[in-house]
Formats: C-alpha cells, sequence, structure tokens
C-alpha cells in the first residue's frame, strides 16, 4: 500500500519528493558574524532526503537579530554562506527554503547591536534573553514609527532577494511564535491607534504588506509564511476567539490571491475548525506542525497527510536527531533520541553526530 505521506507534491514552484518537511529549527551555531559555517552546510546536507527544508530563523537585518549565534541573509559574506548550504542541499538531492524573521522585541541592545529593540508598541515581552554575560530581562522596545514600518517591509524583500541569489529555492515569512510579525498580529503586543492597530485588519496590515511585497519581489510561487494562531507564545497572547477569527480571516483573504506556495501553520489541532477554515481561506497548500509540546510522530504524520488534514507535515525534534529520517519511516525503523541539553550548544555534539541506520 503507498503511503501518501512520502509520495511527491508540488508547493508552487518547488516539487518535492516526500510530503515530510523539515521544521525551521533554532540551533544558534553560525557565530558572531551569522554566517553559515562548515557545521551549517553538513547539517543541511545530513538532512536533505526530507522532502523540504525550512531553515533556521534567519535575522533579514541586525536590528531583527534575536540570538547570538542566529544566521542572517543581511551581509554579502552571509549570502555567501547560505550558497554553500543550498548547493549542498541541492547535490543531495533536496530542496531548502529559508525562514526569515525578525524577533522584534525578542532581542536586546546588546544583540541587535543598535542600541534597541523595536516592536508595534513599547512593551515589554515577559521573560528572559540570553546574553555574553548571561540572562537578562526582555527590554521594554521602541514602538516603530510608520516610516520605519515600512523599512521593515524593505528589510524583508532585501532578505528574500539575497536568499533567492544564495541558491535558496523559496524563503518562509515568520510570522509566528511571538516574533515581531506576531506580535503585530496580537492586540495584547500591539496597542498602536494608528492604520497598524486596533483592528483586526489593522493589525495585520504589516504581515500581509510583507508577504505581498516579498511574493512581488521573487515570485508567489517561492513565497510561503507560517502563522501561529493561538499559540500565545511569548507575550503575543491571542484570547479572544472572536477577535482570533477575524484576525486570520482577514489575513487568508488577503493573502489569498496571490497564490502563495504553502502556508505553515503551527497549531496543536491541525484538523480543528480554525486552521482549516484559514487553509482553505488562503487557498494555498497547508504545512501543519502540531506545535512544541507534542513532537510529531509517524504515525500522526501519515493520519494527518491521507485524512487529508494538510499537504505536507513538518517535523522538528525527530529531524534533529535522525538526520535519515525519511527512510526511517518509511522502514518503520527504529529513531534516535533527541539530546535536548545540546540543542542550543555550540560545536558538533549533538548537531552533526547523530548515527544514521
Amino acid at each position: 500500500m503507498t503511503i501518501k505521506l512520502f509520495t511527491p507534491i508540488t508547493l508552487g514552484d518547488m516539487t518535492l519528493r516526500n510530503r515530510m518537511v523539515m521544521a525551521p529549527l533554532t540551533r544558534i551555531r553560525a557565530g558572531e558574524d551569522g554566517v553559515p559555517s562548515d557545521l551549517l552546510v553538513e547539517y543541511y546536507r545530513q538532512r536533505a532526503s526530507l522532502g523540504m527544508i525550512v531553515t533556521e530563523g534567519t535575522y533579514p537585518v541586525r536590528e531583527g537579530r534575536t540570538w547570538i549565534g542566529q544566521p542572517g541573509i543581511e551581509t554579502a559574506e552571509q549570502v555567501a554562506g547560505w550558497r554553500r548550504v543550498a548547493d549542498a542541499v541541492h547535490e543531495a538531492g533536496g530542496t531548502i527554503v529559508m525562514q526569515i524573521m525578525h524577533g522584534g522585541r525578542i532581542s536586546h541592545p546588546e544583540i541587535s547591536e543598535t542600541g534597541r529593540t523595536v516592536a508595534p508598541s513599547a512593551l515589554a515581552a515577559p521573560g528572559e534573553i540570553r546574553i555574553a554575560s548571561g540572562k537578562a530581562e526582555l527590554p521594554v522596545p521602541e514602538a516603530l514609527t510608520a516610516d520605519e514600518i515600512r523599512g521593515v517591509v524593505d528589510g524583508f524583500v532585501a532578505a528574500a532577494r539575497n536568499a533567492i541569489e544564495a541558491g535558496l529555492d523559496g524563503v518562509e515569512i515568520h510570522g509566528a511564535n511571538g516574533y515581531l510579525l506576531h506580535q503585530f498580529l496580537s492586540p495584547h503586543a500591539n496597542t498602536r491607534t494608528d492604520e497598524y492597530g486596533q483592528t483586526p485588519a489593522n493589525r495585520a496590515r504589516l504581515a500581509i504588506e510583507v508577504v505581498t511585497a516579498v511574493a512581488r519581489e521573487i515570485g508567489p510561487g517561492r513565497t510561503a509564511v507560517r502563522f501561529s494562531p493561538e499559540h500565545n507564545i511569548q507575550g503575543a497572547l491571542e484570547t479572544d476567539p472572536d477577535d482570533l477569527s477575524a484576525t486570520y480571516t482577514v489575513l487568508a483573504e488577503a493573502l489569498a490571491p496571490l497564490g502563495l506556495a504553502f502556508v505553515d501553520v503551527l497549531h496543536a489541532d491541525p484538523a480543528g475548525e480554525l486552521v482549516q477554515k484559514f487553509r482553505h481561506a488562503v487557498a494555498a497548500p497547508l504545512v501543519a506542525n502540531t506545535g512544541f509540546g507534542s513532537p510529531t510522530t509517524r504515525a500522526e504524520a501519515i493520519t494527518l497527510v491521507a485524512d487529508d488534514v494538510a499537504d505536507a507535515v513538518a517535523i522538528g525534534r525527530a529531524v534533529i536527531a535522525n538526520p535519515d529520517l525519511v527512510a526511517r519511516w518509511q522502514n518503520d525503523a527504529d529513531e534516535n533520541a533527541p539530546d535536548p541539553s545540546t540543542f542550543y550548544t555550540p560545536g558538533p555534539r549533538g548537531y552533526t553526530d547523530y548515527p544514521a541506520l
């Protein structure tokens, strides 16, 4: 019997050899300069048998940098580093898209090195962030001006252009997990009173502008976006069901005419009304990710695709620990267990040294 998860699919301009997608996974091993090294090249090359790799969140501008060790796609050196990654993945028969991520207020002046952090409103996110000297409280950001918001859009567009120049197959705009675009979507993080605040349509405006501008620059068949409705993380709360529904309906209806390559939705219940309503309204293939709290299993992934809940499935921790996860799942073989103590540590341990079958 053919298992649909292991069959090819076309997403926009990209043809995937299976429907298993490597989720964007923060690993912070790109050093101070944000340039992909030999280590990153090997890490992504090892996982090229996945139908598609979505890279870790990559900053478009230094002000959008969230972690020390996060890769960027702003400088010529970063573009050259990513070209080596893309070449290695393509030589191994894989497909790779870049997640472009502006952290907004989930940062620190010592990380951004611009003297500030930015957000829709001057409201600090809860919690701490790691800087060179240890952990620090997340600071109160500066609220972006209207002119600066236009600059944010330009930064995403330039980053997308750089990613395509580096040879990646497409880009995924990060509008999830409490980072900048999600901060604008959340009525708890966004208390603006201008055209980017107050109503669902206004709060969705920046995400729509960014995705539309990127699609115009590199083509909609190479453009995707990730959302995490009601994930309620890092202070980007979406707790009013009516407001939540209205916000994501506005997003879907505005993005539908673009003909995006795919939408990547992180939600604990991808079969539920919220995600499925969004999927059909946005009129793009759905990559489902069931979330941080529950690692995606082989059985779950097979069922999500077989039951047409999703067109493809994004998988995180199992891919970290099993670079050959496709072969393991095809053969229903045992899996390596991931080692969380090495998720964010430097060097190859827990990164490129997991054994293959």
